[in-house]
C-alpha cells in the first residue's frame, strides 16, 4: 500500500505556469520534457526501496497487488465540465515522468496489479515505459458519489486497437509524453442531468484474485445495481480478466526455454548475467515455468522454495532448450 502523491515533488514555483493552477497546462505546444526537472520526485527513495524489495519478496505470496491513491499515467484529457480540456494535469501521477516510469519499474519487477481511485473516473490501462504494454496494469474505479466530472476523450483515435474496441482506446501518449494503452473508460454523459449520479459514471470496482490460476477479473459497476442479477450491466469494457504474468510481458520479448521442478509453486528470479540486474522474481505456477526474457542477451535463472536461492540455469538465451530441475 503506497501513499503515492502526499510526498511527490508539487510543480508550483519549478514548472512555468500554463494554465489557470500550477498543476494544470493548457498550453497545447509545450514541451513535456520541459517539465521532467531534476530532482521531481513521485515516489521517494525509501518508497522505492521498499517496493523494489518487495517485489522481490514473495514469502507467503503468491500474487502481488499495489493499492495507491491514484494511477501512473495522465488518465483523463476533460476535466470539471464538458469544455475543460487540459494538455497535461500535474496533479496525476503521469508527472514527473522519471519517477513514474521508476516507480513502474519497480512494480513490474514483481509482476504486481495496480489498484486505484482518485481520478473520478474509471480507467483500466496497461502502462509503456520503453515500448507500449512492457509494464503492468491499472484498474481506477469509479468514484461513489461522482461530483467532479473527468473524461477520457483523445483527439485521435487509438493505434492497435482491439477488433471491435472503442476509437478512445488503444495505444497512446499521455500529455507528459508517457506511453499508455487504454482498454476501458467509464465516461460520464457530456450533459449530466443535475446531480443525479446515475448520468455522472458513478460506482464502484471490484477485483477478484484467482490465486489456483493466478488471474485477475476486474469489475465496473454502476452505482446501486444489484450485482447478483445476472441482467445488471458493467460499464462498457469491463469485466476483464488477465493472467497476473500480464503484469510484466512486453511485446517484444522472446521465452526461453521450459524450466521443470520436483517441487509445487517455487520462486524464480530472472538475472541479467552480464549486469547483474535482477529482471523479475516471480512465484511460478505448478511444476513448470516458461520464463519470458529480452532478446539478444544472457541470463542467469535461480530458483527456490521461497526465495531465489539455488542457481539452475546459467546463460540461457531465448530459443535455448533451457531446461533444468531444481533439487530440493
Amino acid at each position: 500500500m503506497l501513499e503515492d502523491r502526499k510526498f511527490k515533488t508539487g510543480p508550483a514555483g519549478r514548472v512555468p505556469k500554463q494554465g489557470p493552477r500550477p498543476d494544470h497546462i493548457q498550453n497545447p505546444d509545450y514541451t513535456p520534457a520541459s517539465v521532467d526537472f531534476k530532482g521531481a520526485e513521485l515516489l521517494g527513495q525509501r518508497q522505492l526501496a521498499f517496493v523494489e524489495n518487495w517485489a522481490r519478496d514473495w514469502r507467503s505470496a503468491d500474487m502481488k497487488v499495489a493499492l495507491s491513491q491514484t494511477i501512473f499515467c495522465g488518465g483523463a484529457h476533460i476535466h470539471g465540465n464538458a469544455n475543460g480540456r487540459l494538455h497535461a494535469d500535474l496533479d496525476s501521477n503521469g508527472w514527473p515522468q522519471s519517477g513514474r516510469n521508476r516507480a513502474l519499474r519497480a512494480l513490474r519487477n514483481g509482476f504486481a496489479f495496480h489498484f486505484a481511485g482518485d481520478q473520478h473516473l474509471a480507467t483500466l490501462f496497461q502502462h509503456g515505459i520503453d515500448e507500449y504494454r512492457d509494464a503492468i496494469w491499472s484498474f481506477s474505479v469509479p468514484s461513489i458519489a461522482n461530483l467532479y466530472l473527468r473524461w477520457w476523450e483523445p483527439l485521435v483515435p487509438g493505434q492497435n486497437r482491439e477488433p471491435g474496441a472503442p476509437e478512445y482506446t488503444g495505444d497512446y501518449l499521455d500529455g507528459f509524453g508517457n506511453k499508455v494503452t487504454n482498454y476501458a473508460a467509464g465516461n460520464p454523459e457530456k450533459q449530466p442531468g443535475g446531480n443525479r449520479l446515475n448520468t455522472r459514471a458513478a460506482g464502484f470496482g471490484i477485483v477478484r484474485l484467482n490465486k489456483k490460476t493466478r488471474e485477475i477479473t476486474m469489475e465496473c459497476w454502476p452505482r446501486n445495481v444489484d450485482i447478483t442479477d445476472p441482467a445488471s450491466k458493467q460499464y462498457p469494457g469491463w469485466p476483464r480478466t488477465i493472467s497476473q504474468f500480464d503484469n510484466y510481458n512486453p511485446p517484444s520479448w522472446g521465452r526461453l526455454g521450459e524450466l521443470t521442478f520436483d517441487v509445487e509453486n517455487p520462486v524464480v528470479q530472472l538475472v541479467d548475467a552480464a549486469t547483474g540486474e535482477i529482471l523479475y522474481t516471480v512465484r511460478a505456477k505448478g511444476t513448470t515455468f516458461t520464463p519470458a526474457a529480452p532478446r539478444g542477451r544472457n541470463f542467469v535463472i535461480q530458483v527456490g522454495v521461497n526465495a531465489p536461492d539455488r542457481l539452475i540455469v546459467r546463460d540461457a538465451r531465448v530459443g535455448d532448450d533451457s531446461r533444468a530441475v531444481f533439487l530440493r
